[in-house]
């Protein structure tokens, strides 16, 4: 039985089941007017002696049934019929099927109804196919690493590899990336609950940026990338977890570092907004990001063509997804504008109001 014929079948069991209901109930209203308007023409043509006349309007009553026949029916075209498709839809779902949808419907009563339906199975469905590919993800990256030290420490132990310092640090710089991985699986799984812990203090802005700027510097002047920072207000101060923060920031600057031609620039800038919030700005001339992958950047193990060429397995595609979730533990917001060719911006927004420390 194919998916369409099997609905078909649960839509048709579903109005079964209102059936017997239906039928007692007509045959309910059928004898009480039947009844009614036998009595009606007995009492009145007794009275009147007028037999014809009063058995046309004691006949009334069978010509209302007929009218409220119509009435229920066109009733149930509205009411009952969606109901019975969603309450059909309902079910599928219970069952584990997040496929279904209602048919839309155009009425007032119901159209909006279903089209939230439709979206909020649309969203488990898409939530479910991501906890699947996260699985996947999960079992890939872990593969890797593993499959490296396995073969590392068999080849050393068949006498292929030589027990020599070199291939004993290849093997523990995977199991520094197996820790790395966990940790980071462990931070967004936290920070995604909202338990997450944030040890806040209230600290200069500029001593942050400074940190990262100092941080990377080396790294940047080796590549040949010019990193400068620009505070608007270097007596500004905030409330936040100082470590998280920095852990965000790093992070952005690693990824432009990255991605920064020679001769390239990286700027690190924060103001005030007019609203009292704090922008944090990192921008860079590198290579950009295309417009079609804008919308995924923070998703989950997402990495773009050039970082699977350029960075192996080192990448492990959670920095980003990390970084927005310490930005919203925090009541900030993140978000990204770039263009491909041209460099690419994030920008940071913190609230004016500071987490509790």
């Amino acid at each position: 039985m194919t998916s369409e014929e099997s609905s078909k079948h649960e839509e048709f069991r579903q109005g079964m089941r209102f059936l017997p209901m239906a039928i007692f109930v007509f045959l309910i209203l059928l004898l009480f007017l039947g009844g009614m308007a036998a009595f009606l023409y007995w009492a009145f043509a007794e009275v009147s002696g007028v037999r014809n006349v009063w058995l046309l309007v004691c006949g009334a009553p069978f010509v209302v049934l007929v009218g409220g026949f119509f009435v229920v029916y066109n009733l149930y075209s509205r009411f009952g019929s969606p109901l019975r498709q969603m309450f059909a839809a309902i079910d599928s779902v219970a069952k584990g099927d997040l496929t279904v949808r209602v048919p839309e419907d155009s009425s007032p009563q119901f159209g909006e109804l279903i089209k939230r339906f439709n979206n909020m199975v649309g969203d488990l469905e898409r939530s479910d196919q991501q906890r699947r590919n996260l699985t996947a993800d999960i079992a890939h990256e872990l593969r890797t690493p593993l499959h490296v030290i396995q073969g590392k420490l068999e080849g050393m132990l068949d006498g292929v590899y030589p027990a020599e310092p070199k291939h004993i640090d290849d093997a523990l710089e995977e199991t520094k990336l197996l820790t790395r991985l966990v940790n980071d699986l462990q931070t967004i799984s936290l920070a995604e609950s909202g338990q997450l812990p944030l040890h806040s203090s209230r600290f200069p802005l500029v001593d942050l940026i400074n940190d990262v700027k100092e941080s990377f510097a080396p790294q940047a002047s080796s590549n040949g990338i010019n990193l400068r920072t620009t505070v608007s207000d270097t007596n500004r101060e905030i409330s936040a977890d100082y470590v998280r923060l920095n852990q965000v920031l790093s992070n952005l600057v690693s990824n432009a570092i990255r991605y920064t031609s020679k001769g390239g620039s990286i700027s690190l800038e924060t103001e005030a907004t007019g609203n009292g919030k704090t922008r944090i700005t990192v921008k860079d001339t590198g290579v950009g990001i295309p417009a079609t992958d804008l919308p995924f950047i923070f998703d989950r193990f997402w990495r773009g063509e050039k970082s699977r060429s350029r960075d192996g397995h080192a990448n492990s595609g959670l920095g980003l997804a990390i970084a927005r979730q310490l930005v919203q533990a925090h009541k900030g917001t993140i978000e990204v504008q770039s263009i491909e060719g041209v460099g690419t911006k994030f920008i940071i927004e913190l609230p004016a109001q500071p987490i509790p420390i």
